[in-house]
Order: structure tokens, then C-alpha cells, then sequence
């Protein structure tokens, strides 16, 4: 009788562990909170700054600023999410209202490398794309 108590102890540990593993890895998003500065390069080159924060919903919610040759600009993140050290977000381009930015990013410690791609809103292909480097400030 002891052996069926145990069985079922553990078996209930698994299924409640894959459910706790996800949450964890969603909410990682916060220890990423805060102001990254850096550059980016692709089709030119400039400044970058991403700023994370707490979203009221709970979620992470951010920003950026950059630097370019047409023009600076600042935009807010449509979407932005973790998945453990793994940022993926889109923003609407100021530059050209018909297109959008996604980024692609992992962090590591104090610093971050990732991508970024123009594409036309909504999905499709990329238009021009390139990396980006920041580090926290």
C-alpha cells in the first residue's frame, strides 16, 4: 500500500512540474527589466536602445530608440516575449507606417546580441535586416 502511495505522489509531481516550468520561463521577462543601450547594423549602422519593463497585464511591455541616417525614431513594443533568455518582439516603423520591425534577441548576463528584420506589416518577407548588440545600463 505504501508503493501505491508513493507511485501516485510522484506521479502527480510530473504532471504538475511541466506546468510550473512554463510559468517560469514566461515570467522571465522581469529579470530583463530596465534600460539596454547599444548599436545596430545591417543596412547602415547607429545606435540602439531597448527598454523593458513590467506590463501592467503582468507581461513585459518596452521600447526603443534609434539612430539612423534617414531619421532617429522611438517606438513602443506591439509584442514582446520570453521564452527563458530568448526576447522575440515586433514594433511598428515610424520610418514607413506600412512596415514593422522584429526583433530577435538573447540575453546573457548584462549584455544581449540579436537580429533585426523589416518586413511589410502583418508578415512576409524580409526587406532588409541586420544585428544588434546592447548591453545594460
Amino acid at each position: 500500500m505504501h508503493v501505491r502511495s508513493c507511485v501516485w505522489v510522484l506521479a502527480a509531481f510530473c504532471v504538475a512540474l511541466p506546468g510550473t516550468a512554463a510559468r517560469t520561463e514566461q515570467q522571465s521577462g522581469a529579470d530583463y527589466a530596465g534600460q539596454w543601450t547599444g548599436t545596430w547594423d545591417g543596412s547602415g549602422s547607429g545606435n540602439f536602445e531597448l527598454t523593458l519593463e513590467k506590463a501592467k497585464d503582468g507581461g513585459t511591455a518596452g521600447k526603443v530608440a534609434v539612430t539612423t541616417e534617414q531619421g532617429n525614431y522611438t517606438a513602443d513594443l506591439k509584442t514582446v516575449s520570453f521564452t527563458a533568455n530568448k526576447m522575440t518582439a515586433t514594433y511598428d516603423f515610424p520610418l514607413d507606417p506600412s512596415a514593422e520591425v522584429a526583433l530577435a534577441a538573447t540575453f546573457e548576463a548584462a549584455k544581449a546580441a540579436g537580429t533585426w528584420s523589416l518586413r511589410p506589416k502583418g508578415g512576409g518577407a524580409e526587406v532588409v535586416g541586420g544585428s544588434f548588440t546592447v548591453s545594460k545600463k
